[in-house]
């Protein structure tokens, strides 16, 4: 491994946060008293937090000092129209509807666009974005390509979406019955992989021949137009903002959950082009988050949030973003760790399948595996795979998903390369004794996204 290779930070630390490992015994009762799930562990008890990338963020100097400029009047307020623009600038759409985060653009979108029956065709699904679907009388279609599946297959633009099955889909289904197109900028739980450039617009060409309207999960964008400028022809020398306008241009609207690529720790919005979805979209804010001006955040929030969007597009930012992710991919891979391939953007998947070839899917590798690191190391993760995949809403059989994967999420401007390297020499120790992992079964099971809040125990 060259270390020229990966940039060092590009920011100077100036406040820290102390963190402290305990002791395996106490680590030990901290993942009993947790029912085995890692999202129930305390956070004062966790040595470095791989949990999530969501609202985990480190803020910058100037986003501490836009949060003391939050105009917090109940309604037009001034930072909202400070994110306004800034968005209708950096994505290009006509209208922006505020959010708490992510998942309650989710939960508009699919109220205003799905009708009972309809289809939502999407590359891979993710565990908020189908719940909201289906509440609303939905069916999601994975119509991604099948080499999204296959975790130790490296290939480019993994996240792209399969035409051929698209078009299948409306043939079968008829164009009426297709609510939208949900195209997600990286596909998370496909590992953070990306989409081309070429794909989306091919995407747009295809659904515009037949009215269908195109939303982006724009989650991280910015990440996937790091990959575009490094590895899709043509963009080489473009700058980050460019792409992601370009990006934008193809869609009808999308949603955001700021927790991310908006280097902040709460917020989200929706987009939109259509005055009309736009007008619903505004009465159900009222219902479900706030006033149209603020949705469910501060002045404050906003103003943070608008300013970390654009520090996001920072060339240096993202370089180093996705660089620290893939060398801890890199040092995985020479140890002989099976994750999945290409590493991509946010997150480093340590594939469970080969990891714990000892363990059915239905003794949840995945989750003991999360759980075994914490145990080993302090380090937490979390379980992506039949877990994650909840149950079939008619059946209530799992979900059986082909990847099945313990997620390593990094953390924007908050950790180090150092630690990067406990992790994977964390990662590599626990590999070496793979073999005494043990499966897990539910106590405790939640009808819906159950990941977050169920409980297990060890299979003797």
């Amino acid at each position: 491994m060259n270390l020229f290779d990966y940039p060092a930070e590009p920011f100077r630390i100036k406040s820290v946060e102390p963190v402290r490992m305990i002791s395996r015994e106490e680590r030990e009762k901290v993942i009993k008293a947790a029912g085995f799930n890692t999202f129930l562990i305390p956070s004062d008890d966790v040595y470095i937090d791989l949990l999530t990338d969501s609202g985990t963020n480190a803020m910058s100097d100037r986003q501490w000092a836009g949060m003391m400029m939050g105009d917090e009047a109940y309604a037009g307020s001034r930072n909202f129209l400070h994110l306004e623009e800034t968005v209708r600038e950096l994505f290009g759409f006509r209208y922006l509807v505020p959010t708490h985060q992510g998942r309650g653009a989710e939960n508009l979108l699919s109220q205003i666009a799905i009708r009972p029956g309809q289809y939502i065709p999407g590359n891979m699904y993710f565990t908020t974005t189908r719940y909201h679907q289906e509440r609303n009388g939905g069916i999601f279609a994975d119509v991604i390509r099948d080499e999204a599946h296959e975790a130790s297959l490296s290939v480019p633009f993994k996240g792209n979406i399969d035409l051929h099955k698209l078009q299948r889909l409306i043939n079968e289904k008829g164009a009426e019955n297709i609510a939208y197109v949900c195209l997600a900028v990286t596909v998370n739980l496909a590992g953070g992989q990306p989409v081309s450039m070429r794909n989306i617009r091919e995407v747009r060409e295809l659904t515009a021949r037949y009215g269908i309207k195109l939303f982006f999960d724009a989650t991280r964008c910015v990440e996937n137009a790091y990959f575009i400028r490094e590895q899709e022809e043509g963009y080489a020398d473009k700058p980050i903002a460019d792409i992601v306008r370009e990006m934008f241009s193809y869609g009808d609207g999308c949603t955001m959950s700021g927790k991310k690529d908006c280097l902040v720790n709460i917020g989200g919005f929706l987009c939109l082009n259509d005055e009309e979805l736009f007008s619903q979209a505004k009465e159900l804010v009222v219902v479900y988050e706030g006033m149209p001006s603020y949705g469910g955040m501060a002045g404050r929030d906003m103003e943070a949030m608008a300013i970390g969007l654009r520090e996001s597009m920072q060339f240096e930012y993202i370089e180093h973003r996705v660089k620290q992710v893939r060398y801890l991919g890199n040092r995985l891979l020479e140890a002989g760790i099976p994750i999945i391939e290409p590493i991509g953007g946010h997150a480093v998947f340590l594939d469970a399948r080969r990891f714990c070839p000892h363990l059915t899917q239905e003794q949840f590798p995945a989750q003991s595996l999360a759980a075994s690191l914490y145990l080993e190391s302090g380090v937490r993760s979390m379980e992506r795979g039949i877990v994650s995949a909840g149950r079939d809403q008619h059946t209530g059989d799992h979900h059986h998903p082909k990847l099945e994967t313990v997620r390593l999420t990094i953390p924007r401007r908050v950790y180090t390369y150092r630690h990067m390297d406990i992790v994977a020499d964390a990662v590599i120790s626990l590999y070496q004794k793979r073999q005494h992992i043990k499966g897990l079964r539910f106590v405790y099971e939640p009808k819906q996204l159950r990941f977050f809040t169920a409980r297990f125990e060890e299979i003797g």
